[in-house]
């Protein structure tokens, strides 16, 4: 139980950094060994100035999948932007499995518009042609609703290109340091700050909605927790204890928060109600309670707990607040992480002497360990089930990664300067 509480509290310790910049780039380091080929002819702009290059946007969305190869321009004997221009043959002797072509044009609103289409090279038919609209000003979103709806065609599984990351960067000068709460696109793009503070920030959470985040920070001299509404950047204050305010976690519905508080003697398991404030405790327990999570049914919270002598993720029902523990496998199974079809369960895992991430099937108990690398934290599923961003180190330095949930494909995100932790990753936002 020692062991436990100085791992729980580790999450309080300091993010090491040395830069004000914590822009992300994607790195691939593993794909899967048979990608599809996809041929991605340059939209036709038809003269249009923008300001982003929706086909290079989109060609990086579904590189990072790590399920497709992209055909290299170069090797392409025509640019075609309609399906009456396509040759088949021509795309069949490049080895491309589908095409994709499009065109931008001008709506009377003023938004633009891009038509495109994917065409499969193999059976010489159009699979579907599709038309999403944008801003100018939205032309990042337009590309990733162009990956969204190119991934799902092909692999029957939503897309989240168009998706955000909530985490949280340090900068260190000397022995001050500066943390700061970041919103940026899925692919590392177009970073916000949401907050800057000299105390620690941690634990970020997504509301249902992708409006708001909960967090926690220590601004006020202790942890406490606030809720933030990320289009006005409006704030509040939530809890205010004496002791521990953490680990918040959004209902289903998107009206309570599962925290934990401590103001009673050990962590324990607490839900807030946004509307009333009112406060239910859910678990009494000598041991350590923490880490809720909610599963999509909303009846259900996920926990981590050192009751059984070491920490176990176990499952609490809300009706009649029983406990039921779900981990036996490694001595070490830790910050729960649900996906969204309340199946899969991704945590922090050990069954030696290293942190990895690892994916639990609550159907059929398999347990698959899916990071190689050491001290990963901070699991997050992505909205589709089929990635999770998580946080290691590398270089000695702290930065996001991705993995697939078959472990299959990964991709690193590091900072172009600093470290970087405490990945969330988004719900769906339209």
């Amino acid at each position: 139980m020692r062991y436990f509480r100085q791992c729980y509290f580790l999450m309080l310790a300091t993010f090491f950094a040395s830069s004000a910049s914590a822009e992300l780039v994607i790195k691939v380091t593993e794909g899967n060994d048979q990608p599809t080929v996809i041929a991605l002819s340059p939209f036709n702009l038809n003269g249009i100035k923008i300001n982003e290059n929706i086909s290079d946007i989109v060609a990086a969305d579904l590189r990072r999948s790590g399920l497709f190869r992209l055909t290299p321009q170069r090797d392409m004997l025509a640019f075609p932007s309609q399906s009456s221009g396509v040759y088949f043959r021509d795309w069949r002797l490049l080895g491309a499995e589908y095409l994709v072509v499009g065109s931008l044009s001008v709506m009377p609103d003023r938004r633009y518009e891009l038509e495109f289409s994917l065409l499969s090279i193999n059976s010489q038919r159009i699979q579907f042609t599709h038309k999403v609209r944008s801003p100018a000003s939205e032309m990042r979103d337009l590309a990733h609703a162009v990956s969204d709806k190119i991934y799902q065609a092909i692999t029957g599984i939503r897309g989240a290109f168009a998706t955000r990351l909530a985490y949280v960067s340090v900068i260190r000068e000397g022995d001050d340091f500066t943390y700061r709460l970041q919103v940026a696109d899925a692919d590392g793009a177009r970073e916000s700050l949401m907050l800057e503070s000299k105390q620690p920030i941690m634990s970020p959470t997504w509301a249902p909605s992708g409006n708001e985040l909960a967090y926690v920070s220590f601004e006020t001299g202790r942890p406490a927790i606030f809720r933030q509404n990320l289009l006005t950047a409006e704030r509040q204050q939530l809890t205010s204890f004496k002791g521990l305010n953490g680990a918040p976690s959004w209902s289903p519905d998107g009206t309570k928060l599962a925290i934990v508080l401590s103001k009673d003697g050990n962590p324990e398991i607490y839900t807030l109600d946004l509307n009333t404030n009112k406060l239910v405790r859910l678990t009494r327990h000598f041991a350590i309670d923490t880490e809720p999570t909610w599963m999509p049914d909303g009846k259900h919270i996920l926990f981590t707990s050192d009751r059984g002598g070491s920490p176990q993720i176990y499952k609490l029902k809300l009706s009649d607040k029983t406990v039921k523990r779900v981990t036996f496998k490694g001595n070490y199974n830790a910050r729960p992480n649900i996906a969204p079809d309340g199946r899969t369960v991704a945590m922090v895992h050990r069954s030696s002497d290293l942190f990895h991430i690892a994916a639990l099937d609550l159907k059929t108990g398999r347990l698959l360990e899916l990071t190689e690398t050491t001290l990963d934290e901070s699991p997050s599923l992505a909205p589709n089930g089929a990635m999770l961003m998580y946080a290691t180190k590398y270089d000695n330095k702290g930065i996001l990664a991705a993995v697939s949930i078959d472990a299959g494909v990964k991709y690193n995100l590091p900072a172009k300067r600093g470290d970087v932790r405490e990945p969330a990753w988004s719900p769906y936002l339209r």
